[in-house]
């Protein structure tokens, strides 16, 4: 249902920014949803429509937010069967395969993570995000696996997505890269933006952009003479920027393994063993996997940590380097 939030700055509020004080005000309110209220003209300072999430107010301001019913979403069903890794009352952890995208989006209107839940259970899912993303708290990439938390309703994905502005979800993926990675194992910390070149890529900014933390260990080395030198890599997320991990490992050199739009160019190698060879080929996706996914239940407040192994197409290269380097 439709409602009004109205207060007004006191002075110890004077000079904060708008969306830090509603969300300051109304925790339960993400700042992400806050801001897309503002922008969508729902929020009035004394009697004026504010367009800007970072406007600054003074005490004694006049503030009025409108948060609307949400619009019900009008997304075809998909019979697409889901990995379901637990189910409750409030939310859904499911092992997304690679190939297959969260929501519908330019190109891709109904084969997406969103319909198969529409044709699992449409009725139970948060409605608060975009009318096309109904439960919807987090991504991945399309040709990225692994476990994503889905909200089933309005309170769990408000609770969640506060988890994640504030950095406490615990996510850890896996991955493998080309070459070894120095030091061993590290915290990079940098700002990711979009690409100047190519809008739909990001990169590492110096001073622009939102600030990205990633931190890393190698866990296994392959190298000999019959493969290219490849590393198996565990990241733990600090922050989840979009494509957080593929920048992060293209910038220190070390790109993913199948990663088509973060790819080094790598030389033929000789001698290297032909099945290594066609099996890196024809994996036609990146090797990233969201092996490890925990945070705090929204209702219980228990700490739930969940834990997915690698798909066999990952598991299988690796069973392969670890045979040719016997």
């Amino acid at each position: 249902m439709e409602k009004n939030i109205n207060f007004i700055v006191e002075e110890n509020e004077n000079n904060l920014r708008v969306d830090v004080l509603i969300n300051k005000r109304e925790e339960l309110i993400s700042r992400t949803r806050i801001k897309n209220l503002i922008l969508k003209e729902k929020l009035k300072l004394n009697d004026e429509i504010i367009k800007n999430p970072s406007k600054k107010v003074l005490t004694g301001d006049k503030l009025s937010l409108n948060i609307p019913e949400p619009q019900e979403a009008s997304l075809k069903s998909y019979d697409f069967k889901l990995d379901i890794v637990h189910e409750d009352n409030d939310l859904l952890v499911i092992n997304k395969p690679a190939g297959i995208i969260m929501h519908p989006g330019a190109g891709n209107y109904d084969k997406t993570i969103v319909n198969a839940l529409m044709h699992y259970d449409k009725n139970s899912l948060s409605t608060i995000g975009d009318e096309l993303r109904p439960g919807i708290v987090h991504r991945i990439d399309k040709n990225t696996s692994g476990l994503v938390v889905i909200a089933k309703n309005n309170e769990t994905h408000e609770n969640l997505s506060k988890q994640f502005s504030d950095h406490t979800i615990t996510r850890v993926y896996q991955l493998l890269i080309w070459g070894k990675l120095r030091p061993s194992s590290g915290r990079i910390d940098t700002f990711i933006t979009r690409s100047s070149k190519n809008r739909q890529l990001m990169e590492v900014s110096r001073s622009k952009g939102k600030q990205a933390i990633t931190n890393y260990k190698t866990i296994e080395i392959f190298e000999n003479d019959k493969t290219p030198t490849l590393s198996l890599v565990e990241c733990k997320l600090e922050t989840g920027r979009t494509h957080q991990i593929r920048v992060h490992m293209t910038y220190l050199g070390n790109s993913i393994v199948g990663d088509d739009k973060y790819k080094k160019k790598y030389k033929k190698l000789k001698n290297i063993d032909m099945g290594i060879e066609s099996s890196i080929s024809k994996l036609d996706r990146q090797f990233l996997h969201a092996k490890t996914l925990g945070f705090i239940h929204p209702k219980t407040n228990e700490e739930m940590i969940f834990s997915s192994i690698l798909p066999q197409e990952l598991n299988s290269l690796l069973k392969m380097l670890r045979n040719t380097g016997e």
